[in-house]
């Protein structure tokens, strides 16, 4: 390896003493490597003149296939090195939606201050079963979580929401029966409290016409900015769509979700190094502590 070293640094000067200085040994000892090496192949690598040196064709041919595997050699040790400082794994297991308007968004303050964690997002459902993989999941729901340490992080405001053309056509919430609502497969109570809050007839309620059904908020808030309908949804998944004018709030009543958004782990998990910064990261940003519960 010295020789070959040796070699490359001097064909890439064409001297060996510029390629002495570089790798911080003699002039004599470069001159020795690249003897060594030139006997060992039983041929000539360069042709040694009083005024300097000049590459044989097998050394032309050597140098830069020698120089692309030292390059890549020098690559793997800065990635072994990198994945060296990675100490932590921490994988979470999300809902698509809360991901990608809550979680994500923020997530870069919890990536500067933990360099040392890597963290995962598995997408895996609102309501998928937990995946024993994970380290944790946030879902949504009520308590008992059997099986399960549970933490309860927050809780959002439902409100109502439709494309900006369609709210045109609300003026009171009895206008809804003029549009499709739509609706999300794990969430059915949604439309029902809110009817309840805004204190629709039952006349009104036989009018009102039913949407499709989708598996997620998200894909039920692209639907209703592209004019489907009108959809209930959390507070934080339309702050920036109602922003930038992509979506709009018709009515003032919002209501509550009853289910809250739960951080779960098995037990056992409280040490994890990964998990303990998370929670801690978590809790900073809802701005409270979170309420621990073990359930069985």
């Amino acid at each position: 390896m010295n020789a070959l070293r040796a070699f490359e640094a001097s064909a890439r000067h064409v001297s060996f003493t510029l390629a002495a200085n570089e790798l911080g040994v003699s002039q004599a000892a470069v001159s020795r490597f690249v003897r060594i090496l030139e006997d060992s192949l039983g041929t000539a690598l360069f042709v040694r003149r009083q005024n300097g040196l000049e590459l044989t064709e097998a050394g032309s041919l050597l140098a830069p296939e020698l120089r692309s595997v030292f390059d890549r050699i020098d690559q793997l040790m800065r990635e072994t090195q990198a994945r060296g400082r990675v100490t932590k794994v921490l994988t979470v297991g999300i809902g698509p939606t809360l991901a990608t308007r809550w979680l994500i968004p923020r997530l870069g303050r919890f990536t500067s201050a933990h360099p040392d964690i890597e963290i995962r997002i598995a997408t895996g459902g609102a309501v998928a079963p937990f995946n024993e993989e994970w380290t944790c999941a946030i879902r949504l729901g009520q308590a008992p979580w059997s099986g399960f340490v549970a933490r309860r992080l927050f809780t959002m405001d439902l409100v109502l929401v439709c494309a900006p053309e369609r709210a045109k056509q609300l003026r009171r919430p009895a206008d809804l029966a003029k549009i499709s609502l739509l609706r999300v497969r794990h969430a059915p109570n949604d439309w029902s409290r809110w009817w309840a809050a805004a204190g629709l007839p039952m006349e009104t309620l036989a009018r009102l016409t039913p949407g499709p059904v989708f598996d997620y908020y998200g894909l039920a808030l692209q639907a209703a900015a592209d004019g489907l309908g009108a959809v209930l949804a959390m507070r934080a998944y339309v702050e920036e769509d109602i922003a930038i004018g992509r979506l709009t709030s018709p009515f003032p009543l919002t209501v509550p979700k009853i289910d809250a958004f739960y951080l779960i782990h098995r037990p056992g998990k409280e040490q994890d190094p990964g998990l303990k910064a998370f929670t801690d990261w978590l809790e900073a940003e809802i701005g409270e502590p979170a309420d621990i519960k073990n359930v069985n």
